[in-house]
């Protein structure tokens, strides 16, 4: 059940996060353009599996996206907000389908599978 909860939490987040990138009235085409660049946060793991785990976690978590839309709105900073949303929406993408934090042990362990 946990696991379910965590892949309807992200599935939430998702949609919230196209939500309110529909009532700024973003590009979709820019959404669509960069909805997975954030993944280029696996290139840590050129380096190590720790140093990979690090750099995907903090990219894939929601705190950084947050703290951006927070601060955006703040700043009213509408290039800093869209990719906020966007990089928030890739992040509850990522974990509506499945994939999690990772852990330092390997990239396909994560904290949705030790749920």
């Amino acid at each position: 059940m946990p696991k379910f909860l965590l892949h309807v939490e992200g599935a939430i987040v998702f949609m919230a996060s196209l939500y309110f990138y529909q009532q700024n009235d973003f590009s979709w085409l820019a959404f669509v353009f960069l909805l997975l660049i954030f993944d280029i946060s696996m290139l840590g793991y050129l380096v190590n599996e720790r140093v990979g785990a690090v750099v995907y976690n903090l990219s894939h978590s929601y705190v950084l996206p947050l703290l951006f839309i927070v601060a955006a709105n703040l700043a009213s900073l509408d290039g800093l907000l869209m990719i906020s949303l966007i990089w928030m929406a890739h992040n509850g993408m990522d974990r509506m389908l499945g994939y999690g934090l990772k852990y330092p042990t390997g990239f396909k362990d994560t904290h949705l599978q030790k749920v």
